[in-house]
């Protein structure tokens, strides 16, 4: 930990030092505007660089969730189609009608019709009791 703390405050250092020297060095005109804000742009680039790579940095994640595995002895049993079943998975998404119609390439109707459909065949009266039926068989992750 002191470690860390010792390259951190030694790097701020630098760049302390570095920024004054270019101050100095546009006061006393050695070198022209430009050149000074270029320098100035370059420095806090690859600070920022630095810094991004330093706060994103990928830490240990936790254990992989087992992957879903579709009952699709549930689905035939059901009678749901496969397009009913891309229905459902972008109604467990959260997605509207119109969106769900724009992502399969279908009418707003189609939608309508597979969902009438759906719930039926999952003998429920609403969206959110369609998803969680869903769910709790297993058809959509």
């Amino acid at each position: 930990m002191n470690k860390t703390i010792l390259i951190y405050g030694a790097i701020l250092g630098l760049g302390v030092i570095s920024i004054e020297a270019i101050e100095y060095f546009y006061v006393v005109e050695i070198i022209p505007t430009p050149v000074y804000i270029g320098l100035i742009a370059i420095l806090f680039t690859v600070l920022g660089i630095w810094l991004g790579k330093k706060l994103t940095a990928k830490t240990p994640q936790e254990p992989e969730k087992p992957s879903f595995k579709r009952n699709t002895k549930a689905i035939k049993s059901l009678g749901i189609s496969e397009r009913e079943l891309d229905v459902l998975e972008h109604l467990g998404k959260g997605h509207s009608n119109q969106e769900i119609a724009n992502k399969l390439f279908i009418s707003i109707n189609t939608v309508k019709t597979h969902l009438s459909s759906l719930y039926q065949k999952l003998e429920v009266s609403r969206r959110s009791m369609a998803v969680k039926k869903a769910r709790s068989l297993k058809l959509i992750p």
